[in-house]
């Protein structure tokens, strides 16, 4: 019997089918244009004179109004845009002396099994500055860190960009005495006539504070924990792993991990650096630590470098401070003029996509201003809240202040444009202010755990180059849990109060 030959012919191997995404860029620009769309379907605003009347409607976005709406962001982003161009340029001049590739191996020689313990301990650390007084826009430096950290330890950028953003947002979204959020719309309800008790206030943030952290802290553990053990499970794209090993993923050279006596001096400098930072913004007036009216006069002995003192920093004193820093820590390492500009100039040049996002994101925010839309939700929503009990109250009002937030990422600005009219009809129909005053800095929180409307987070992830859509699809978990805590404890505490 003779067998027949079959032909054996190899499988071709599969191609990649190309996923389609959008870059952050894209995705903020369509919202924009969104936005302008849908103000010429609303009814169109009343005006006594010049003054509008609030809620009639929205002033239709002209082509002019959405075109120039990323331009006008970049306005009104130039403080913190300055600020993370010199950033850009400090972390160049230290990343040449390989001070960051140095520390980062010693101190994972030093946690060798033990790195998951850097994620509980950081993210309080942050989650405190976030309570405080708002950490937010400060954090963008520290993805860049932690990415260095994070992926040494066999973690991802995932990890380090849900390090600073979790952590710092739990706290922001449980603010305690936060001057940007609580402080605001406390501020704001008095203006309106309505008093408010800040113990409650207090008692309250600090309750979703813990509770967003806790959950957090467990999300990103788990996570970090699976990448440890299989680096497959990563959430990273293969472009985004290949850009996470090129910036982030140091080649081992085999060398000892050891510090040299400039590269310990290049750490402090560079620690004292974020220290001064962080203490330039602490608001020490409104704790009761530094006088107001030494303040106001830049009598105050942390006052020379800018003639603002500790408490009243901005961000162009926080770029002041980096930029004199970069060049202490150029002249420790022995660079030359020449070197020191080359590299100054590469590390901005390296950091400028991240301001370009912040930019065009800001001009969501420009647009809302322009067109009354942010105004007319508003009102019109506080209104359909008027005649329900407080076990609905609690979590509409929650929702209405989490789709506004994705308009107006701004705490302080969220609570200006939304308190005097919510604080008001609570009081009014016999609901607790305070918790109000929680609701939207909660729900502002919670938002901005994920909006791209958020400058800091496009521009933070875009440092730890993490692309939006993939966080979005790793942090949904985690940010509708904590959303749904959230909006429990809000509804029991309205029930209560």
């Amino acid at each position: 019997m003779v067998k027949s030959k079959t032909k054996v012919t190899k499988a071709e191997p599969k191609k990649d089918k190309k996923k389609f995404s959008l870059t952050s860029f894209t995705i903020i620009i369509l919202i924009t244009v969104i936005l302008g769309i849908i103000t010429h379907f609303l009814p169109q605003a009343q005006f006594v004179g010049e003054e509008l009347v609030d809620g009639t409607g929205v002033t239709a976005a002209t082509l002019k109004d959405v075109v120039l709406a990323p331009v006008k962001g970049f306005i009104d982003a130039a403080d913190v845009s300055i600020f993370i161009l010199i950033l850009g340029g400090l972390l160049a001049i230290v990343a040449k002396t390989g001070t960051l590739e140095m520390g980062v191996k010693v101190l994972v020689k030093k946690l060798k099994g033990r790195e998951l313990v850097l994620i509980p301990i950081l993210m309080f650390i942050f989650s405190i500055a976030g309570t405080t007084y708002g950490f937010l826009e400060e954090s963008v430096p520290f993805y860049a860190l932690l990415a260095f950290t994070m992926v040494a330890a066999g973690m991802d950028t995932i990890v380090a960009s849900a390090v600073v953003l979790l952590g710092a947002g739990s706290g922001v979204l449980g603010s305690t005495i936060n001057p940007f959020a609580t402080g605001a719309a406390i501020a704001a309800a008095k203006d309106a006539g309505v008093a408010t008790n800040q113990g409650p206030i207090m008692i309250l943030g600090v309750v979703l504070w813990l509770a967003s952290l806790i959950i957090s802290i467990i999300f990103v553990m788990r996570y970090a924990k699976k990448v440890i053990e299989d680096k497959g499970s990563t959430f990273l794209s293969l472009q985004e792993q290949e850009d996470m090993k090129k910036h982030y993923a140091k080649e081992d050279k085999k060398e000892q991990a050891k510090m040299s006596g400039k590269q310990i001096a290049t750490t402090i400098l560079f620690a004292l650096t974020f220290v001064v930072m962080i203490a330039g913004f602490i608001p020490w007036v409104d704790l009761g630590v530094i006088n107001a009216d030494v303040a106001d006069a830049g009598t105050h002995w942390s006052a020379f470098l800018t003639g603002n003192c500790f408490g009243y920093w901005w961000f162009e004193d926080a770029a002041a401070w980096f930029f004199i820093m970069a060049i202490i820590i150029g002249i420790v390492n022995g660079f030359s003029e020449k070197d020191f500009v080359k590299t100054f100039l590469d590390g901005a040049s390296d950091i400028l996509s991240v301001i370009l996002i912040i930019a065009v994101a800001r001009g969501i925010t420009v647009l809302m201003k322009a067109t009354h839309l942010d105004n007319y939700i508003l009102i019109n929503a506080a209104n359909a809240l008027k005649d329900t009990s407080a076990l609905i109250f609690a979590p509409l009002a929650y929702l209405l202040h989490v789709g506004l937030s994705f308009l107006i990422p701004s705490s302080s600005g969220l609570a200006g444009v939304s308190t005097p009219i919510m604080a008001p009809l609570t009081k009014m129909i016999g609901y607790s202010p305070e918790v109000t005053v929680m609701i939207i800095v909660a729900a502002n929180g919670l938002v901005n755990l994920i909006t791209p409307t958020c400058g800091a987070i496009m521009g933070g992830l875009a440092l730890a180059k993490v692309e939006y859509s993939t966080w979005v699809k790793w942090s949904l978990k985690v940010v509708v849990t904590i959303g749904l805590v959230t909006m429990a404890i809000l509804t029991l505490a309205m029930l209560l109060f």
